[in-house]
């Protein structure tokens, strides 16, 4: 028995050039990429010693049109050719054991499918043109920009709201208090799922992501700098690690603090005495199984020993950190970074000497923008370059002095990943905390 196999693949949909085939096991394989030139040769082949199978993995690659289809279909079979589909990972007792297609070539019903499938190839290809262009995708712009002809520009009616919107969710690291404050400030109002998805989304970093999750960096102006968005990752993450409703609680220490005694999260309970004014602020475990049960700590006492801490810990922490091996990997990524800019260059000397053609020339440059995004986003996620700076300044207790409590909150949460008080006796505790480097 001997079998043959079709495979078409289109550049647009299918820039991966590499085709599994290692698992199929067929006498002969064509494969087609962009034009059909090794159909033609598959048919001339099959005129001269024709296969008893022929597989393919479906009908729409035998042609961009109904009547491509059926000619190679009427062409191939009239030579006593039995046409099955495959899959990738078929052997040849899979495919003795197909059934060959039985389809009546002339069904309106087929031929309605048929063009239904392709008019939908026919969007994705049009979608996918504008991809490797780095243009914008269909659809309404994001809020603070619109549409030009070939990439977003900035609006500026309502891009500084959206401005003012990421300022303030850095300066204070709450969500909450940023959709609070446009509708205050400016009036509009937003659900905090959509604030969430401003602080995500790659067009207000001057990038562009497309339904296959993947970047093109640098394709229109940005609202906001890389170093902003690389700390709204970094408030992010620590805000997903954190209990509920405790990113944009009101005092610093909120859901940060554990017992080791009980290793129950500590929460900050308010209280007021009768007939006074005067509030007391406590931090006690949340559903303590000890007997007796751990004790409630002044909150200002633990908020004056953590500040304590920090100031004799934290600058120490950071010189045992290894900046210089931090610099050496970004230094790496960076290069790496510059050999790919250098291949898209040579890429369109290739363009111009014809050794390439354009529409390879664009997927290959696409490919090359996607993967220096990823690179780049690898950048964005380590440890700010200016971590010295920092431990100098927070080492100061007057430092600490002059903030709010959103303020230190923000503080806290950038280099903070847990607090862990054990209660020695009932008089007594000690503090330590974890921190994030």
């Amino acid at each position: 028995m001997k079998i043959f196999a079709y495979i078409y693949s289109d550049p647009l949909l299918e820039y991966s050039f590499d085709i599994s085939t290692q698992n199929l096991d067929v006498d002969k394989l064509y494969h087609d990429m962009g034009e059909r030139h090794q159909l033609e040769t598959l048919l001339k082949d099959c005129q001269k010693n024709p296969p008893h199978y022929l597989g393919i993995r479906c009908l729409e690659e035998l042609g961009d049109s109904w009547e491509e289809i059926t000619k190679y279909w009427q062409q191939l079979t009239s030579l006593g050719i039995l046409i099955i589909l495959i899959e990738s990972d078929d052997n040849r007792e899979k495919l003795f054991k197909k059934k060959p297609l039985n389809i009546e070539i002339n069904s309106s019903e087929l031929q309605e499918k048929i063009q239904q499938n392709q008019y939908s190839l026919k969007l994705q290809k049009g979608q996918a043109i504008n991809r490797i262009k780095a243009l914008p995708p269909p659809g309404k712009a994001p809020y603070g920009y619109r549409r030009g002809k070939d990439r977003y520009i900035i609006d500026r009616s309502t891009s500084p709201v959206v401005k003012d919107f990421f300022e303030q969710f850095l300066l204070f690291g709450s969500l909450r208090g940023a959709v609070n404050y446009l509708e205050k400030r400016y009036g509009k109002k937003i659900a905090v799922s959509t604030g969430s998805r401003w602080l995500t989304n790659p067009v207000y970093r001057g990038d562009l992501a497309y339904q296959n999750n993947e970047i093109i960096s640098d394709t229109h102006t940005p609202i906001i700098s890389r170093e902003e968005a690389a700390q709204i990752d970094r408030l992010l993450r620590r805000n997903r690690q954190l209990p509920s409703r405790t990113a944009s609680a009101a005092r610093s220490l909120a859901g940060l603090i554990l017992c080791q005694n009980c290793q129950q999260p500590m929460t900050i309970t308010q209280v007021t005495q009768r007939n006074k004014k005067e509030t007391y602020l406590y931090i006690r475990p949340k559903n303590c199984p000890a007997k007796p049960q751990c004790k409630s700590i002044y909150y200002q006492d633990v908020l004056d020993k953590t500040i304590e801490y920090i100031c004799q810990n934290f600058p120490q922490r950071v010189k045992n950190f290894n900046l210089n091996n931090l610099a050496i990997f970004k230094e790496e990524i960076q290069q790496k970074i510059q050999q790919k800019r250098e291949i898209i260059e040579q890429i369109n000397d290739l363009v111009t000497t014809e050794i390439l053609d354009e529409q390879t020339a664009q997927i290959r440059q696409y490919k090359l923008k996607v993967e220096i995004s990823q690179l780049r986003s690898k950048l964005e996620q380590l440890p700010p370059e200016n971590l010295k700076n920092i431990a100098d300044a927070v080492s100061l207790p007057r430092f600490w002095q002059d903030l709010s409590e959103a303020e230190r909150r923000f503080y806290f949460r950038e280099f903070i990943r847990q607090i862990q008080i054990n209660q020695i006796d009932k008089n007594n505790w000690e503090l330590e905390i974890i921190f994030i480097f």
